[in-house]
């Protein structure tokens, strides 16, 4: 059977039934058989991930097949079981396209180089970021480009099944794009439910660049992504109906974009979470390192600031080639004193005219606690997806570990001026970076505030000694730098 035509297998069938009248139930089974082994044949196919044109041209041979067969055999109702394996077949085909679209998509994003020593080769994530999106949204357009083949013919046997293709298309959508975001939880160290905890990335092993693309494709494939899809199953894959109602309609875009929306605020938290914890615990390491209660008078900026600025220039370079930007606004000098000039300081002039009497140290602390409440709900305001925003909200949480760093030390008079010269320092070399420069002011301040209080004799260091001291260390960084580039 497996060499002769059906020609040949018809002729001999009818040859049989003519002969041998008893012979019908013996050529059902042969009947049957026979096409059992050719569409197995057709499934091992399925796992080589073919073309939906190839699959529909063997479909089709085996559909005339059995109707030749049925002609002759009818009781072995062929052209029933024919319908019944295309269904499955095609379904499998489906959900098969969906499997290899998401692996494609996740072997992209799990080639995404990861930071050494803070720094990146310049557009390599953002190379790996296009190419993401790319896989993405040109993955889902020619899915459906070869999902209407599927629909697109009048051959009895498309007819028969297109509303069931129809509702598995957008049925199959709806399923990729839930497990997708399953898969993205998964690749970022989270698991979205117990059961899974245990296929989750190590999260220590994660990169951070990773949390902060898979950010950014969430709000790729809720803003651009699923709006594509959506009109395109409107315009090629409407109608459907076979499928039960009572689930409710397979695609629903809504659905899928909320989930996206959150599940991309959580990758942007958790990426600013992940870089804040490995910030504060280096700079936990080397802040508890000196006997600060013995600290020589300051010489130059303390090496944690350039640890710091080290670890900063790392989140600036990932941010950089993943977020978009926002509009530098024109920068006006703030109630904190922005200028580079540290006579002007506010903060320093305060602190020149406070006294050591008990009754100076209490005007300080309620002035601080006043300007505390006073600025606390504008210190840590929502995150957007922008570069100014991440980078701000890393520093914010930075400084406000390293101000309970502070709090858990005792200060000598030096030790309280190497605290003060450090803050100055980095309000000069931070302010570039961030969108809220007041805010990160104020944060430097308490930092500084925070020194003074645990500070056995807080007297700080004189203006022009201030300024000798940021300008010889601006100047060795500039030294530096050729040598860095």
């Amino acid at each position: 059977l497996s060499q002769a035509s059906i020609g040949d297998i018809s002729k001999t069938f009818r040859a049989y039934l003519i002969i041998f009248p008893d012979s019908e139930k013996r050529l059902i089974e042969l009947a049957q058989a026979l096409f059992s082994n050719r569409y197995e044949t057709v499934r091992e196919n399925l796992r080589k991930r073919i073309p939906s044109t190839d699959l529909l041209a063997m479909l089709r041979s085996l559909w005339e097949d059995a109707t030749a067969i049925d002609e002759v055999i009818p009781e072995a109702a062929l052209p029933a079981f024919s319908l019944e394996t295309t269904r499955d077949i095609i379904r499998q085909h489906i959900a098969t396209a969906f499997l290899h679209l998401q692996s494609e998509i996740s072997d992209v994003l799990t080639r995404t180089p990861s930071t050494s020593n803070g720094k990146l080769e310049e557009s390599q994530l953002q190379t790996a970021m296009e190419t993401s999106k790319v896989k993405v949204l040109q993955g889902c357009i020619d899915l459906l480009q070869e999902f209407h083949h599927l629909i697109d013919g009048n051959t009895e046997l498309l007819v028969k099944l297109r509303d069931l293709v129809i509702d598995w298309v957008q049925e199959g959508f709806q399923d990729f794009f839930q497990k997708l975001d399953g898969h993205f939880h998964m690749l970022s160290g989270r698991s979205k439910s117990p059961s899974q905890e245990m296929e989750s990335v190590q999260i220590d092993k994660v990169p951070t660049a990773l949390v902060l693309m898979l950010a950014q494709l969430c709000v790729f494939i809720e803003q651009t992504a699923i709006p594509k899809v959506t009109e395109e199953l409107a315009s090629c894959f409407s109608g459907g109906g076979a499928r039960s109602y009572e689930y409710g309609p397979p695609f629903v875009p809504g659905e899928i974009c909320r989930l996206y929306r959150s599940s991309g605020e959580k990758f942007l938290h958790h990426y600013i979470n992940m870089k804040t914890q490995k910030i504060s615990k280096l700079l936990n390491k080397r802040f508890t390192t000196p006997v600060w209660i013995k600290h020589k008078e300051p010489r130059e900026v303390n090496m944690f600031v350039d640890l710091l600025l080290l670890e900063f220039n790392g989140v600036v370079s990932e941010v950089k080639q993943v977020l978009p930007g926002l509009i530098r606004r024109h920068r006006h000098s703030d109630s904190t004193g922005s200028t580079t000039s540290s006579r002007s300081n506010p903060m320093r002039e305060d602190m020149l005219n406070r006294s050591n009497t008990h009754r100076a140290r209490s005007q300080f602390l309620e002035n601080h606690l006043a300007k505390l409440f006073e600025q606390k709900m504008e210190i840590f305001t929502k995150v957007e997806y922008t570069q100014e925003s991440v980078i701000s909200a890393v520093l914010k949480l930075c400084l406000k570990s390293l101000q309970e760093f502070v709090r858990l030390q005792t200060f000598n008079r030096s030790g309280f001026q190497q605290i003060q010269l450090d803050m100055e320092f980095l309000k000069t070399s931070l302010k570039e970076f961030v969108d809220d420069e007041a805010a990160i002011s104020f944060l430097l301040k308490e930092v500084n505030n925070a020194a003074h209080e645990r500070c056995l004799d807080p007297i700080p260091l004189e203006p022009p000694i201030l300024d000798k001291l940021i300008s010889a260390k601006l100047a060795k960084i500039k030294e530096q730098s050729p040598n860095m580039q």
